[in-house]
């Protein structure tokens, strides 16, 4: 896993190692034939929450300082960050003082999701079938790490942000 590996001392820290980076072609298909996601509520030095969907046997990975839209129309800062393994989509705890990233981690929602567009670098577009996030959502990428995330159609989200 690269560089999520090499911000993380797992002697110190609760989080699920690495491994050996993302699965081989033919096996990234998620059981079900949906792939998860899942948003982490990070209470960190600055309270983000964690867009995680699972593709190409990782988990791509966006701090969304204010929270994932859940109005059509709203849009987010979300950046990009390292990809977590697997592992991470059902992490919840307290990550301790000193770490990478130190503070409490619970998840806010989770769920499958379908990928509709995955231009890479460029856009990508699913539908979220989640508890809060549900329907349509698009990321875009602006520059550097910076994308936006939109709700762009279907029912709105469970607390109407």
């Amino acid at each position: 896993m690269g560089e999520y590996d090499r911000k993380r001392d797992f002697t110190r820290t609760p989080e699920p190692p690495g491994g050996k980076g993302p699965a081989p072609a033919g096996e990234t298909e998620p059981a079900g034939g949906f792939p998860r996601f899942v948003v982490q509520e990070h209470h960190a030095s600055h309270l983000h929450w964690d867009l995680r969907l699972e593709m190409d046997g990782t988990l791509k990975s966006w701090a969304v300082p204010k929270g994932p839209p859940l109005v059509k129309g709203v849009r987010r800062l979300a950046m990009q960050v390292e990809d977590h393994p697997l592992d991470y989509i059902d992490f919840e705890g307290i990550i301790p003082e000193g770490n990478y990233g130190a503070g409490t981690v619970s998840i806010w929602d989770k769920g499958h999701y379908a990928l509709a567009v995955n231009k890479p670098d460029k856009m990508i577009e699913f539908a979220a079938l989640g508890q809060k996030m549900q329907g349509g959502y698009v990321l875009v990428h602006t520059r550097e790490n910076q994308w936006l995330l939109m709700k762009t159609a279907g029912g709105e989200g469970k607390d109407g942000r």
